[in-house]
């Protein structure tokens, strides 16, 4: 996702809804962006559904559109964010974000675990029942919008890749581009899952199930940077909301230093 400073406000064909669209027209343009009605389905802590939307914001005096998810829940609103966008229309923002969305599986219980549920009262995992692991299923993703832009903005600058492959083959981490001879390995890593340090927000339920979840997947990411390390390699870590430009020209340095 977009993080690279702006001259000036967004234009309103960014973010704003067209006036006069009707209620099955909001509906239609949602779907569109995530693919589908079924895409766009919260699994509830009571085992419920609802079915969310992405709403776009550009808070006053500032420069950036940032985009959250929203659903309707005992008769509240339940907002959570997803991150920032920066595409030049609406629809291409909605897409943007309903991939990010899928990626980091944000529409199971709002990425939290289902702490009324049968399978949590008895120690099993989270996404054990069959409506969770159907969404969870569904929100699988590859080839997201992140990484094709990354992948595009690293292809521009003239280096080529091998894309999800483990670099180390007897080791089960795998990389999202993969510089064989330079043995330099990228991760881009999602903002929730990864615990970024600007955009994570612990979770209030189930707080030390998920602080356990997210510390565990920080220590691994550590891990994995150590074999690879102690194997010759280097990676690089990007962060889904970083500039993909930045990002780009940031791992062509590293690979261009390893080939000299």
């Amino acid at each position: 996702m977009s993080g690279h400073w702006r001259e000036s406000r967004p234009a309103d064909m960014a973010w704003r809804a067209a006036r006069g669209l009707s209620r099955d027209q909001r509906a239609a343009e949602q779907d569109q962006a995530a693919g589908g009605r079924e895409r766009r389905t919260v699994i509830l802590p009571d085992g419920g559904r609802a079915v969310a939307s992405v709403y776009l914001r550009v808070p006053p005096k500032t420069r950036r559109i940032y985009a959250y998810l929203r659903w309707s829940e005992r008769g509240s609103t339940v907002e959570r964010y997803v991150g920032e966008v920066g595409e030049a229309s609406r629809a291409d923002n909605l897409s943007l974000a309903w991939s990010t969305i899928q990626k980091r599986q944000l529409l199971v219980a709002g990425s939290e675990p289902l702490a009324n549920s049968r399978s949590s009262k008895r120690g099993e995992s989270w996404a054990s029942s069959p409506a969770v692991r159907a969404v969870m299923r569904g929100n699988k993703s590859r080839d997201t919008r992140p990484e094709k832009a990354l992948r595009s903005a690293v292809h521009a600058l003239g280096l080529r890749y091998r894309v999800g492959m483990r670099p180390l083959p007897e080791i089960r981490r795998t990389a999202d581009l993969v510089f064989t001879r330079a043995k330099v390995a990228v991760f881009l890593d999602g903002c929730y899952w990864h615990g970024c340090p600007e955009h994570y927000r612990p979770s209030k339920q189930n707080k030390e199930f998920w602080e356990k979840k997210i510390g565990g997947n920080r220590a691994r990411d550590a891990e994995t940077d150590r074999l690879l390390r102690e194997a010759g390699w280097e990676t690089v870590r990007v962060w889904e909301h970083e500039d993909p430009l930045e990002s780009a020209a940031k791992i062509a340095r590293v690979v261009r230093d390893r080939s000299a």
